[in-house]
């Protein structure tokens, strides 16, 4: 039996591949390149956009790890139609979900949380991972080459706003953890706790850089203008509308009883940590 890896050549799912590989675990890796090389998996071409191939993928599955893309809404209602159509028809043994950290709750509705309701429904086993913010978001050009040329952090959140971060890394090591605990169901919160804010993150930088580094809040408008090159006009709009809602929180601090911490023994890595193991 193998797990299936979806994104499995990008920044989520790659982690994941390479923590199953190095268990020695059997993996399948997902992907709409067929000319993809993934180290330590068998590739099996498979998009979102086809049932067929889905299930096809999901068939005998020890486990499965899906995230939706970022793409428009409307694309992302559909996959994760089609994502739960082969998980009925396929019946792996483990589903886990990671929301990329869009909201959950059926009444805001979208769909991460069309998914994680569906998932419930199917009967199948699963969990979902609910991370907050990504440490990456600080490795975008617009952030990382500030932070280098100018010694500063720029970032669409308020100076004293606490967030539980996390990374790509964290998720890994959570997603296979929740393959090895199937007993372990519904919400597992990855991030840090307690929550840090953007002077914290920029002094970590700065600790691991050796120079001074300042936070620097920007709107989100700023924001979007800079991850648009990367993600796209229309994703970048909808990112830009998640942090001008988030202006109005008082923090993304994950509740530390349905959090990895405590769950699965894990505890995320800090800010200094996670720059020193991807070697920025």
């Amino acid at each position: 039996m193998t797990y299936v890896i979806h994104g499995a050549t990008g920044a989520q799912g790659a982690p994941v591949v390479a923590a199953l590989a190095a268990a020695g675990k059997s993996v399948t890796a997902l992907t709409r390149n067929p000319d993809a090389v993934v180290d330590g998996a068998r590739l099996v071409t498979a998009g979102y956009g086809s049932v067929d191939e889905l299930t096809r993928a999901y068939c005998g599955a020890e486990g499965v790890f899906v995230h939706l893309p970022m793409v428009s809404e409307e694309d992302r209602q559909t996959y994760a139609r089609n994502i739960l159509a082969a998980v009925r028809e396929a019946r792996p043994a483990r589903v886990v979900f990671s929301t990329s950290g869009a909201p959950i709750d059926p009444a805001e509705g979208g769909a991460a949380a069309a998914l994680a309701v569906g998932l419930a429904d199917t009967g199948v086993s699963h969990a979902v991972v609910t991370p907050t913010l990504y440490l990456e978001n600080l490795l975008m050009p617009y952030a990382i080459d500030t932070v280098r040329e100018r010694n500063a952090l720029p970032y669409p959140i308020r100076a004293d706003f606490p967030v539980s971060w996390a990374s790509h890394l964290d998720i890994a090591d959570a997603v296979v953890a929740l393959f090895d605990h199937a007993h372990i169901t519904g919400v597992v919160a990855v991030g840090q706790y307690p929550a840090v804010t953007g002077p914290d993150l920029a002094a970590a930088f700065g600790t691991h850089l050796g120079k001074n580094v300042a936070f620097k809040p920007i709107t989100p408008e700023e924001f979007r203008a800079g991850v648009a090159p990367l993600i796209g006009d229309g994703p970048a709009v909808d990112v830009a509308a998640i942090y001008q809602a988030m202006s109005a929180l008082p923090d993304r601090s994950i509740a530390p009883e349905d959090s990895a911490q405590k769950l699965l023994g894990i505890t995320p890595r800090t800010t200094v940590q996670w720059l020193a193991d991807i070697n920025l």
